[in-house]
């Protein structure tokens, strides 16, 4: 392998586990937003839900706790722990070859 290609790959991982990274800080700012009442006709706030709601679209009503916070908690925190596991798993494969 040429010096080059490994840069290459090496660029590609990390890129990947930025972006698995940025996704999950979304998901969290959520979490934390909706625990601390964030008002949310602020436009930050309302831009971070709506990111959160299509990061999480999959996992969002995953889960039937009968307190709110706690499916909010589980369905966005599932939703960030899945992104940075699979997303640092594939930047340590790049990584390697």
């Amino acid at each position: 392998m040429s010096p080059r290609y490994r840069t290459g790959s090496t660029s590609a991982g990390t890129v990947v586990a930025v972006i698995a990274d940025i996704m999950a800080v979304i998901l969290g700012l959520w979490i934390l937003m909706y625990l601390l009442d964030a008002n949310r006709a602020n436009e930050l706030v309302q831009f971070v839900h709506d990111a959160a709601n299509w990061l999480a679209g999959w996992s969002r009503d995953l889960f039937t706790f009968d307190e709110a916070w706690a499916r909010v908690v589980c369905g966005y925190g599932l939703a960030a722990v899945v992104y940075l596991f699979i997303g640092h798993a594939i930047a340590n494969r790049l990584r390697r070859h």
